[in-house]
Protein backbone atom coordinates (compact mmCIF):
# COMPACT_ATOMS: atom_id res chain seq x y z
CA UNK A 1 0.00 0.00 0.00
CA UNK A 2 1.11 3.62 -0.99
CA UNK A 3 2.82 5.33 2.49
CA UNK A 4 0.09 8.36 1.36
CA UNK A 5 -2.91 6.58 0.89
CA UNK A 6 -2.77 4.81 4.34
CA UNK A 7 -1.58 7.47 5.90
CA UNK A 8 -5.15 9.16 4.70
CA UNK A 9 -7.05 6.48 6.21
CA UNK A 10 -5.42 6.84 9.13
CA UNK A 11 -6.00 10.51 9.37
CA UNK A 12 -10.03 9.55 8.25
CA UNK A 13 -10.35 6.76 11.14
CA UNK A 14 -9.00 9.33 13.71
CA UNK A 15 -12.20 11.60 12.92
CA UNK A 16 -14.14 8.61 12.92
CA UNK A 17 -13.42 7.70 15.84
CA UNK A 18 -14.27 11.46 17.36
CA UNK A 19 -17.62 10.76 15.62
CA UNK A 20 -18.08 7.60 17.56
CA UNK A 21 -17.13 9.38 21.19
CA UNK A 22 -19.68 12.12 20.26
CA UNK A 23 -22.12 9.35 19.89
CA UNK A 24 -22.04 8.57 23.25
CA UNK A 25 -23.10 11.72 24.64
CA UNK A 26 -25.46 11.94 21.89
CA UNK A 27 -27.28 8.79 22.99
CA UNK A 28 -27.14 9.78 26.51
CA UNK A 29 -29.10 12.52 25.71
CA UNK A 30 -31.58 10.72 23.65
CA UNK A 31 -32.07 8.18 26.22
CA UNK A 32 -33.96 10.94 28.56
CA UNK A 33 -37.44 10.69 27.51
CA UNK A 34 -38.28 7.56 24.99
CA UNK A 35 -37.69 3.73 24.74
CA UNK A 36 -34.81 2.36 23.82
CA UNK A 37 -36.41 0.59 20.68
CA UNK A 38 -38.16 3.56 19.62
CA UNK A 39 -34.35 5.47 19.58
CA UNK A 40 -32.76 2.60 18.01
CA UNK A 41 -35.52 2.96 14.87
CA UNK A 42 -35.12 6.59 14.39
CA UNK A 43 -31.71 6.32 14.46
CA UNK A 44 -31.11 3.52 11.85
CA UNK A 45 -33.72 5.00 9.70
CA UNK A 46 -32.29 8.35 9.69
CA UNK A 47 -28.73 6.77 8.83
CA UNK A 48 -30.53 5.04 6.03
CA UNK A 49 -32.18 8.13 4.38
CA UNK A 50 -28.56 10.16 5.32
CA UNK A 51 -26.59 6.93 2.61
CA UNK A 52 -28.63 8.74 -0.01
CA UNK A 53 -26.83 11.83 -1.00
CA UNK A 54 -23.54 10.23 0.11
CA UNK A 55 -24.32 7.44 -2.79
CA UNK A 56 -25.76 10.09 -4.87
CA UNK A 57 -22.78 12.46 -4.65
CA UNK A 58 -20.00 9.91 -5.38
CA UNK A 59 -21.62 8.22 -8.31
CA UNK A 60 -20.25 4.70 -7.32
CA UNK A 61 -21.77 2.00 -9.68
CA UNK A 62 -23.85 -0.54 -8.00
CA UNK A 63 -21.80 -3.79 -8.81
CA UNK A 64 -23.59 -6.85 -6.60
CA UNK A 65 -22.11 -10.01 -6.56
CA UNK A 66 -23.50 -13.27 -4.85
CA UNK A 67 -20.68 -14.02 -2.82
CA UNK A 68 -22.11 -10.36 -0.39
CA UNK A 69 -24.81 -12.19 0.55
CA UNK A 70 -22.84 -14.05 3.10
CA UNK A 71 -21.49 -11.36 4.62
CA UNK A 72 -24.55 -8.93 4.05
CA UNK A 73 -26.39 -11.57 6.28
CA UNK A 74 -24.43 -12.31 8.81
CA UNK A 75 -23.63 -8.58 9.20
CA UNK A 76 -27.01 -7.90 9.88
CA UNK A 77 -27.41 -10.88 12.00
CA UNK A 78 -24.56 -9.55 14.28
CA UNK A 79 -26.08 -6.00 14.15
CA UNK A 80 -29.21 -6.92 15.53
CA UNK A 81 -27.09 -9.21 18.72
CA UNK A 82 -24.62 -6.07 19.03
CA UNK A 83 -28.15 -3.83 19.30
CA UNK A 84 -30.02 -6.44 22.13
CA UNK A 85 -26.68 -6.54 24.08
CA UNK A 86 -25.82 -3.22 23.88
CA UNK A 87 -29.66 -2.35 25.00
CA UNK A 88 -29.69 -4.78 27.92
CA UNK A 89 -25.89 -3.43 28.66
CA UNK A 90 -27.23 0.52 28.96
CA UNK A 91 -30.19 -0.73 30.55
CA UNK A 92 -28.37 -2.11 33.35
CA UNK A 93 -25.29 -0.66 33.38
CA UNK A 94 -23.61 2.58 32.78
CA UNK A 95 -22.78 4.18 29.45
CA UNK A 96 -19.77 4.90 30.10
CA UNK A 97 -18.43 1.86 31.57
CA UNK A 98 -19.70 0.20 28.00
CA UNK A 99 -18.10 2.94 25.99
CA UNK A 100 -14.75 1.77 27.66
CA UNK A 101 -15.04 -1.78 27.57
CA UNK A 102 -16.68 -2.31 24.26
CA UNK A 103 -14.04 -0.21 22.77
CA UNK A 104 -11.11 -1.70 24.65
CA UNK A 105 -12.33 -5.31 24.28
CA UNK A 106 -13.34 -5.14 20.81
CA UNK A 107 -9.92 -4.44 19.10
CA UNK A 108 -8.87 -7.48 20.96
CA UNK A 109 -10.94 -9.66 19.99
CA UNK A 110 -10.51 -8.63 16.80
CA UNK A 111 -6.69 -9.57 16.82
CA UNK A 112 -7.73 -12.63 18.20
CA UNK A 113 -10.28 -14.11 15.75
CA UNK A 114 -7.92 -12.90 12.55
CA UNK A 115 -5.47 -15.09 14.01
CA UNK A 116 -7.28 -17.69 14.95
CA UNK A 117 -9.64 -17.64 11.70
CA UNK A 118 -6.75 -16.57 9.02
CA UNK A 119 -4.07 -17.55 10.72
CA UNK A 120 -2.39 -14.17 10.51
CA UNK A 121 0.76 -13.83 12.91
CA UNK A 122 0.74 -10.88 15.48
CA UNK A 123 4.17 -9.26 15.93
CA UNK A 124 5.22 -9.02 19.64
CA UNK A 125 4.80 -5.24 19.11
CA UNK A 126 1.26 -5.59 18.67
CA UNK A 127 0.99 -7.58 21.30
CA UNK A 128 2.20 -4.82 23.08
CA UNK A 129 -0.35 -2.63 21.55
CA UNK A 130 -3.06 -4.51 22.41
CA UNK A 131 -1.64 -5.11 26.44
CA UNK A 132 -1.87 -0.93 26.40
CA UNK A 133 -5.13 -0.79 25.33
CA UNK A 134 -6.71 -2.89 27.99
CA UNK A 135 -5.07 -1.59 30.38
CA UNK A 136 -6.23 2.64 29.26
CA UNK A 137 -9.58 0.71 29.62
CA UNK A 138 -8.78 -0.67 32.86
CA UNK A 139 -7.06 2.60 33.97
CA UNK A 140 -10.32 4.70 32.27
CA UNK A 141 -12.73 2.32 34.53
CA UNK A 142 -10.86 2.55 37.73
CA UNK A 143 -11.34 -1.17 38.81
CA UNK A 144 -10.16 -2.08 41.99
CA UNK A 145 -10.37 -5.77 41.59
CA UNK A 146 -10.22 -7.34 37.86
CA UNK A 147 -13.69 -9.58 38.60
CA UNK A 148 -15.45 -6.36 38.31
CA UNK A 149 -14.97 -6.26 34.51
CA UNK A 150 -16.67 -9.35 33.58
CA UNK A 151 -19.40 -8.72 36.30
CA UNK A 152 -23.34 -7.54 35.74
CA UNK A 153 -24.02 -5.31 33.11
CA UNK A 154 -20.12 -5.57 31.66
CA UNK A 155 -20.97 -9.00 30.68
CA UNK A 156 -23.04 -7.80 27.58
CA UNK A 157 -20.86 -5.12 26.59
CA UNK A 158 -18.28 -7.87 26.36
CA UNK A 159 -20.75 -9.67 24.34
CA UNK A 160 -20.90 -6.38 22.02
CA UNK A 161 -16.94 -6.30 21.58
CA UNK A 162 -16.73 -9.56 20.60
CA UNK A 163 -19.87 -9.40 18.29
CA UNK A 164 -18.01 -5.78 16.21
CA UNK A 165 -14.91 -7.87 16.00
CA UNK A 166 -16.99 -10.24 13.75
CA UNK A 167 -18.60 -7.25 11.80
CA UNK A 168 -14.73 -5.94 11.70
CA UNK A 169 -13.50 -8.82 9.96
CA UNK A 170 -16.61 -9.56 7.37
CA UNK A 171 -16.53 -5.63 6.43
CA UNK A 172 -12.66 -6.25 5.34
CA UNK A 173 -13.27 -9.13 3.12
CA UNK A 174 -16.88 -8.14 1.57
CA UNK A 175 -14.78 -5.93 -0.25
CA UNK A 176 -13.88 -8.29 -2.80
CA UNK A 177 -17.63 -8.34 -3.73
CA UNK A 178 -19.19 -5.33 -2.78
CA UNK A 179 -18.06 -1.22 -2.53
CA UNK A 180 -18.63 -0.69 1.82
CA UNK A 181 -20.60 2.47 1.28
CA UNK A 182 -23.07 0.24 -0.34
CA UNK A 183 -22.71 -2.68 2.27
CA UNK A 184 -23.00 -0.14 5.21
CA UNK A 185 -26.48 1.24 3.25
CA UNK A 186 -27.80 -2.57 3.14
CA UNK A 187 -27.14 -3.05 6.55
CA UNK A 188 -28.83 -0.45 7.94
CA UNK A 189 -31.75 -0.88 5.90
CA UNK A 190 -32.13 -4.22 7.09
CA UNK A 191 -31.55 -2.71 10.51
CA UNK A 192 -34.61 -0.17 10.00
CA UNK A 193 -37.20 -2.84 8.32
CA UNK A 194 -36.02 -4.65 11.75
CA UNK A 195 -36.40 -2.49 14.10
CA UNK A 196 -39.49 -1.40 12.72
CA UNK A 197 -41.15 -4.56 13.16
CA UNK A 198 -39.51 -5.22 16.73
CA UNK A 199 -41.02 -1.84 17.72
CA UNK A 200 -44.27 -1.54 15.83
CA UNK A 201 -46.40 -1.09 18.98
CA UNK A 202 -44.30 1.23 20.84
CA UNK A 203 -44.83 5.42 20.31
CA UNK A 204 -42.57 5.65 17.88
CA UNK A 205 -44.43 9.30 16.72
CA UNK A 206 -43.55 10.70 20.06
CA UNK A 207 -39.89 11.55 18.67
CA UNK A 208 -41.83 14.71 17.20
CA UNK A 209 -42.93 15.97 20.85
CA UNK A 210 -39.07 15.87 21.32
CA UNK A 211 -37.16 19.56 21.84
CA UNK A 212 -34.53 20.70 19.33
CA UNK A 213 -31.65 19.07 21.86
CA UNK A 214 -33.37 16.16 21.32
CA UNK A 215 -32.84 16.25 17.29
CA UNK A 216 -29.78 18.12 17.28
CA UNK A 217 -28.33 14.58 18.67
CA UNK A 218 -30.52 12.28 17.02
CA UNK A 219 -29.09 13.86 13.51
CA UNK A 220 -26.03 13.57 15.04
CA UNK A 221 -25.98 9.98 16.43
CA UNK A 222 -27.57 8.72 12.85
CA UNK A 223 -25.54 10.74 10.19
CA UNK A 224 -21.89 11.67 11.71
CA UNK A 225 -21.88 8.81 14.64
CA UNK A 226 -23.20 6.29 12.38
CA UNK A 227 -23.26 6.72 8.42
CA UNK A 228 -20.23 8.97 8.65
CA UNK A 229 -18.52 6.74 11.61
CA UNK A 230 -19.39 3.85 9.99
CA UNK A 231 -18.46 4.10 6.51
CA UNK A 232 -15.19 5.41 6.85
CA UNK A 233 -14.49 2.26 9.26
CA UNK A 234 -15.84 -0.23 6.60
CA UNK A 235 -13.48 1.41 4.46
CA UNK A 236 -10.36 1.70 6.45
CA UNK A 237 -10.62 -2.02 7.10
CA UNK A 238 -10.26 -3.04 3.43
CA UNK A 239 -7.15 -0.82 3.22
CA UNK A 240 -5.52 -1.33 6.58
CA UNK A 241 -6.74 -4.48 7.42
CA UNK A 242 -9.20 -5.67 10.33
CA UNK A 243 -7.31 -5.74 12.98
CA UNK A 244 -5.19 -2.09 12.44
CA UNK A 245 -8.47 -0.31 11.77
CA UNK A 246 -10.18 -2.44 15.08
CA UNK A 247 -6.67 -0.90 17.18
CA UNK A 248 -8.30 3.15 16.55
CA UNK A 249 -11.22 2.26 18.64
CA UNK A 250 -9.29 2.38 21.97
CA UNK A 251 -9.41 6.29 21.11
CA UNK A 252 -13.22 6.37 21.57
CA UNK A 253 -13.43 6.49 25.17
CA UNK A 254 -10.77 9.40 25.30
CA UNK A 255 -13.00 11.36 22.96
CA UNK A 256 -16.75 9.72 24.63
CA UNK A 257 -15.13 11.24 27.95
CA UNK A 258 -13.99 14.70 26.43
CA UNK A 259 -17.67 15.07 24.71
CA UNK A 260 -19.13 13.84 28.26
CA UNK A 261 -17.26 16.67 30.01
CA UNK A 262 -18.02 19.35 27.56
CA UNK A 263 -21.81 18.61 27.19
CA UNK A 264 -22.92 16.59 30.31
CA UNK A 265 -20.65 18.55 32.36
CA UNK A 266 -18.82 15.17 33.41
CA UNK A 267 -16.01 16.09 35.59
CA UNK A 268 -12.42 14.69 33.88
CA UNK A 269 -10.28 13.39 36.16
CA UNK A 270 -6.77 12.34 36.83
CA UNK A 271 -7.22 8.62 35.90
CA UNK A 272 -9.06 9.73 32.63
CA UNK A 273 -6.11 11.47 31.33
CA UNK A 274 -3.77 8.86 32.01
CA UNK A 275 -5.96 5.90 30.75
CA UNK A 276 -6.12 8.09 27.62
CA UNK A 277 -2.95 8.54 26.99
CA UNK A 278 -2.19 4.66 27.62
CA UNK A 279 -5.06 4.00 24.97
CA UNK A 280 -3.66 6.40 22.38
CA UNK A 281 0.00 4.54 22.69
CA UNK A 282 -1.54 1.47 22.34
CA UNK A 283 -2.92 2.70 18.96
CA UNK A 284 0.61 3.99 18.08
CA UNK A 285 2.34 0.56 18.62
CA UNK A 286 -0.72 -1.57 16.96
CA UNK A 287 -0.10 0.46 13.85
CA UNK A 288 3.71 0.75 14.10
CA UNK A 289 5.25 -1.05 11.17
CA UNK A 290 6.98 -5.08 11.89
CA UNK A 291 10.05 -5.04 10.55
CA UNK A 292 11.40 -7.47 8.22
Amino acid sequence: MHRLQENHYTYLMVFAMLFWGGGWTALKILTYNLPMEVIIFWRFLIMSIAFIPFIYYFKIPFTFNAGALKFIAASSVLNMGFMVSSFYGIKYGLAGAGSVIITSVSPVMTFLLAALLFRKKIALIHYFGLFLGLLGGYILLQLSDLALFFNGANIYYIICATIWAGVTLLSQHSQKYIHPLYYSFIISLIATISTFIYAFDAELLAVFEQNTEFWIAMIYLGVFGQTVATTIFFLASGKLGSEKTSSFMFLVPVFALFFAWLFLDEEIQTHILIGGAVSMLAVYFINTRRKT
